[in-house]
């Protein structure tokens, strides 16, 4: 069994990948019937990359919570995406990783890298990290 994880910042993807017979699931459902539709693409692009070969021997089980939509839905690719490479890394062999990981990173590199951006914290003598608030003379 290996392991990839996710996240930018409020939203976090865990996936779970161990031998089996292809079957990927986001929270229990089937990644077919993810939801929103419109970002269903997104999710599944990992799989249309690589082609179905590659996912046909592996189980992948998802777990995501926190974020909107589109954060969620950027989280569980990349939890995908890392989870594949870790499980060819440690099962399979080291060429198919790196062959793997090629196909990704010229693709996209978010698939495989995270987000370095935090929210900054807030300061003194203003609403916000940076904003100030209105100064007056009268």
């Amino acid at each position: 069994q290996s392991s990839g994880s996710s996240g930018i910042n409020a939203e976090y993807g865990v996936a779970y990948t161990k031998e089996g017979n292809g079957m990927i699931k986001v929270n229990g459902v089937p990644i077919d019937l993810l939801e929103p539709s419109a970002l269903r693409y997104k999710v599944l692009e990992p799989i249309l990359l690589l082609g179905k070969k590659r996912f046909e021997g592996v189980d992948i089980r998802i777990r995501v919570r926190g974020g909107g939509a589109t954060a969620r839905v950027y989280a569980i690719r990349q939890a995908i995406s890392k989870s594949l490479v870790a499980y060819y890394q440690k099962f399979v062999d080291e060429t198919s990783k790196k062959e793997i990981k090629d196909i990704l990173l010229n693709y996209d590199k978010s698939m495989l890298v995270a987000d370095p951006r935090r929210c900054e914290p807030k300061k003194f003598g203003g609403p916000g990290a940076r904003a100030k608030y209105q100064k007056s003379y009268r």
